[in-house]
Formats: C-alpha cells, structure tokens, sequence
C-alpha cells in the first residue's frame, strides 16, 4: 500500500523543472473531489496545446454515492455506516490511480469534512486506512474550482454569467464577468490568474440537497414543502443578491449550473433511459424548458424517480430538493437560457493542475 503522501496535494517538488524530470506529456494527473453525498475521481493525461490552458484526456474515472454527510445537519458528526462507505469508496481510487500510475494529484474534501466536528479525524483515518491524503478546501477555494471547471462553457459574448453548484451540503454561486485583456506572464496567461479576475463575485450557501431533504423531506415533496424549501433558499440567497445588484445583465446573459441536479433535468427533459454526459454536457435549455422538466420531476412519485435511469434509488429522495434550490436561484436571477455542465470541481482541479505545470514549464524553457 503507497503511503498518503505520494497522492498528496497538486504541488511540484522542488526539483520538478529537472530536465530529468519527464516531460509533461507523460505525466498522469488525478482529481478527487469527496463531498457530502458523492466520492468522484478524475484520472487524465495532458493534451497538447500550444497554451497553458489546462486541457486534458480523460483516462479513468469513478463515481459513487456515499452519503458522507448522512445524519450531519441532526448530530454535527460523521456516522460510523457513512465512514464504512466512503473508505470503501476511497480504497477503489487508491487502486485506480496506482494501476493508472498517477504521478500528479490533488485530493479534496469539501462542505462534509469541513463542518463535522470529527472530519478532521476521518481524514486521518483515511489516510490510515487507504494511503490517500485528503485535504479538506475552504469555501472560497470550491467556488473557484466549481467556476474553473465550468466557465468554459459560458456565452463568451455575455457581460456576466450566473454560474452555480448545487452539492450535497453546501451550493456555491459565482457572478463571472467577461475575461479582460491583462494577467500575462512572460507573454503566457496564467489559468488562475484569468479565472481571478472573472470572478467577480461568489458566496456559499451551506445548503445542498442533502441538508435540505433531511431538513423538508425527500420521498414525498407536497407543493406546500417545495415552496417552503424554495423559500428558505432564496432568504439565504438574499445577501448574494443584493452584492451583484448593480452588475450589468446584457441580452446573453444566462444560467451555468454544474451538480447532479441540472444534469437529471437536462436528462430528464431529454428522455433519456438512461443517462449519456456526451447529450448532456453542454445543452442550452431555455426557461420554459427547465420549468417544464422540474414539473415532470415533481409530479413522479419517489417509485417513479428511482426508476428513472436518469435518477436512481441513490438520488431519489434528492433530486426535489436540487430543484428547490435551482428555482430559488432562477427566481432571484431570472434568464431566459440555462446551460448544463456535466463537469466541476474535478476538472477544475485538472485544468489548474494542468495549467500551473504547463506555465512553469514554459518559464523554465524560457
């Protein structure tokens, strides 16, 4: 078993500009992003791009539904099943990424280890148990990957975009501007410096469709509990609102939401049996489009969503919170185009990772 830190963190060595270092083409790179209700990984090789933008190929990856923060928001802690889960989760991207000879990582842990009072300790007994070196973001950091893996997807030609997350316990919200015409380096643009100065305003709400179901409920969602979860939404969302007051929405302004929520109404809308990113990642849906597929989602039964191909028994009990928080967010920024990202904080990771070994690279061969 690999001790934790050769899958720690996303930082170079010191030597890494060695020209016995091998070049980066042939370095793997790997994202793990464990939230509240999912343990995702990303595996990818870098593409060959003349720039230092963070393209790559995916070469592996995984995703489960752990439920880490199951009973969180009631008791302040893990629970010993969810811990069971999410180390068994944890153990398949160890293998992973030694079978894939991962020789680039960040690993992170977001709005779950943040706020228990013994998430700190389960990250130790990860590391333990798996070898793996999670570290847990704060706030900022997520709402920063959250946009850097999605803002390629929006209008070029909008003034500024809402870009939002929508996670298990927590849901980030970006204002994007327009990228401006500054930030080089050596003639290179750094990716974090662009994403900066983009970003021009961001909160984070500690909700998401977990906290909020075991809040409102989940299998049976009256109208009356929608209204009322989308309600309590839109008052934590009041402060956000009144922050971008005065930025300028032009005609492309639009909606980017990246979470399990909008890609289940994306394939849902669709009819889909069952779900394909490649129809989904990317798809423009327009208000009455979104209206029309939260409408279908409310009238399902929690039989009917779990037999959704699109849905599933893991997500069931979920989705109608996920909605709640999209129509708060669509209430208090209205636009007439949403888009859908099947991509986030993993890509996020992968593209700065990417990016940053790119850039320094260049200055080194300058």
């Amino acid at each position: 078993m690999r001790s934790g830190g050769e899958f720690a963190g996303a930082a170079l060595p010191d030597d890494s500009l060695s020209p016995f270092q091998p070049p980066l083409r042939n370095h793997i790179y790997a994202a793990l992003d464990l939230g509240t209700n999912n343990c995702r990984l990303l595996i990818a090789k870098p593409t060959l791009h003349a720039n230092c933008q963070g393209g790559f190929r995916v070469v592996d990856s995984f995703s489960r539904i752990v439920r880490l923060g199951e009973g969180l928001s009631r008791t302040g802690r893990l629970g010993d099943a969810a811990i069971g889960r999410t180390l068994e989760a944890l153990e398949v991207c160890r293998d992973k990424m030694q079978l894939r000879g991962v020789t680039r990582a960040r690993l992170i842990a977001t709005e779950a280890c943040r706020s228990a009072e013994n998430g700190a300790a389960f990250l130790e007994q990860a590391r333990a148990v798996t070898g793996l070196d999670l570290e847990i973001v704060d706030r900022e950091t997520e709402a920063h990957l959250a946009a850097a893996g999605s803002a390629s997807l929006a209008d070029t030609a909008a003034e500024g975009v809402l870009l939002f997350d929508i996670g298990g316990g927590s849901s980030e919200v970006v204002w994007l501007g327009r990228e401006r015409d500054n930030g080089e380096i050596g003639g290179v643009r750094a990716p974090e410096v662009i994403l900066r100065e983009r970003v021009r305003f961001w909160t984070s709400l500690k909700l998401g469709v977990v906290t909020l179901a075991e809040k409102f409920g989940g299998l049976d969602v009256s109208d009356e509990t929608f209204e009322a979860m989308t309600d309590y939404v839109g008052a934590e969302l009041a402060h956000f609102v009144e922050q971008v007051g005065a930025e300028y929405r032009c005609r492309n302004f639009h909606l980017l939401g990246t979470s399990g929520t909008v890609t289940t109404i994306a394939g849902v809308y669709l009819g889909l049996s069952r779900y394909d990113r490649r129809r989904v990642d990317g798809l423009w849906m327009t208000s009455y489009e979104v209206d029309h597929a939260i409408s279908r989602l409310r009238g399902m039964s929690f039989q009917e969503r779990a037999a959704n191909g699109c849905i599933g028994l893991g997500r069931a009990d979920l989705v109608l919170a996920g909605c709640a928080i999209l129509e708060a967010i669509r209430r208090a920024f209205p636009a007439e185009r949403v888009r859908i990202a099947d991509r986030g904080l993993r890509e996020g990771i992968l593209m700065q990772m990417i990016g940053a070994d790119r850039l320094q690279a260049d200055v080194w061969r300058r």
